[in-house]
C-alpha cells in the first residue's frame, strides 16, 4: 500500500473492540504511514483498547474520554498536542449511544432523557471535538464521522439513533463551512450494517444484515476493510477537494428503491 498518511497524525475516538469500524479504519491509517493516539469510554473497553493499540507500538497514547465532558476533552487534546508534537492532521469520530429502551418499541415513546444523551453522544460530541482539534489542525486537515442510512431513511427500531445521526450528518454540512476556509475538510462515511458491539444492540440486527446481502446490487454484505480504505480515502489528498460529504460504504444498498 502506498504510504499515503506518512508525518500525519491521528486522534481516533470510537474504538471498543477488534470489530470497531474505528479500528477498521485505524488499521488502514496506520498501514499507510500514519502516527495514532486513541482514547476509550469508560474501564470497561480500557483494555481491549490497550491490546489493540499496543499492536501499533507499546508507546501509542491513549486516553481516557467522556465525550459529555468538555474538561475531559479539553484534556484529551491537551495531552495529544504534547504527545504528537502539537500537530494533529486527522480526527476520527466514530461515537453514537442511546439508552437501549429507545431502540425498542415506538419512536414517538421516546423519553425526553434518551433524546438528549442520544443527540449529545453520537452527534453534539462531533462539534466539540471538532472544536477542540481547531487549534492542533494548524495546517488543514480531515475530520471524519461515522454514520448510517437510518438518518435519512426510517430503520425499525433504530429510533432516536436515526434522529441523532441525522443531526450528525447535518452538523458534518455546517462543519465543513465553517472550517474550510482553515482547510479542514468534514466529511462522514454511512457504512451498511457491521457486526460491531454497537449494532447488536439493535433489536433485529442479525435480520437486518440478512436483509442488506440479499438486497444490496453487490449481493453482499461489505467487509470492514472497506470502510477502512474509504477512511484513508477520505483522510488523504486523494480526497482534497471533497467536503461536507456522506460517502456511502453499503454493496450499494442506498440507490434501491425495492
Amino acid at each position: 500500500m502506498m504510504k499515503l498518511l506518512t508525518g500525519k497524525n491521528a486522534l481516533v475516538f470510537g474504538v471498543a473492540n477488534k470489530r470497531s469500524i474505528a479500528w477498521a479504519i485505524a488499521q488502514a491509517w496506520h498501514e499507510a504511514g500514519a502516527r495514532l493516539a486513541f482514547t476509550y469510554q469508560g474501564e470497561r473497553v480500557k483494555e481491549n483498547v490497550e491490546e489493540l493499540a499496543a499492536t501499533f507500538g507499546a508507546d501509542t497514547p491513549m486516553y481516557p474520554c467522556d465525550v459529555r465532558r468538555d474538561e475531559e476533552i479539553a484534556r484529551v487534546f491537551s495531552a495529544a498536542g504534547n504527545d504528537l508534537g502539537g500537530q494533529l492532521d486527522m480526527l476520527l469520530h466514530s461515537i453514537a449511544f442511546a439508552p437501549r429502551e429507545s431502540l425498542e418499541g415506538r419512536f414517538v415513546n421516546t423519553s425526553r432523557g434518551a433524546f438528549q444523551i442520544a443527540c449529545d453522544v453520537s452527534a453534539y460530541s462531533l462539534v466539540a471535538l471538532a472544536r477542540a482539534a481547531l487549534p492542533l489542525m494548524t495546517g488543514g486537515g480531515s475530520i471524519i464521522a461515522l454514520s448510517y442510512y437510518g438518518a435519512v431513511k426510517v430503520v425499525p427500531h433504530y429510533n432516536v439513533m436515526g434522529v441523532a445521526k441525522a443531526a450528525l450528518e447535518a452538523s458534518v454540512r455546517y462543519l465543513a463551512y465553517d472550517l474550510g476556509q482553515q482547510k479542514i475538510r468534514v466529511n462522514a462515511i454511512s457504512a451498511g450494517p457491521v457486526n460491531t458491539l454497537a449494532a447488536r444492540g439493535i433489536s433485529g440486527f442479525s435480520q437486518m444484515f440478512k436483509h442488506y446481502e440479499e438486497h444490496t446490487p453487490l449481493k453482499r454484505n461489505l467487509e470492514p476493510r472497506e470502510l477502512g480504505d474509504a477512511g484513508l480515502f477520505l483522510a488523504s489528498d486523494m480526497s482534497s477537494a471533497t467536503t461536507g460529504q456522506v460517502l456511502y460504504v453499503d454493496c450499494g444498498y442506498e440507490i434501491m428503491g425495492m
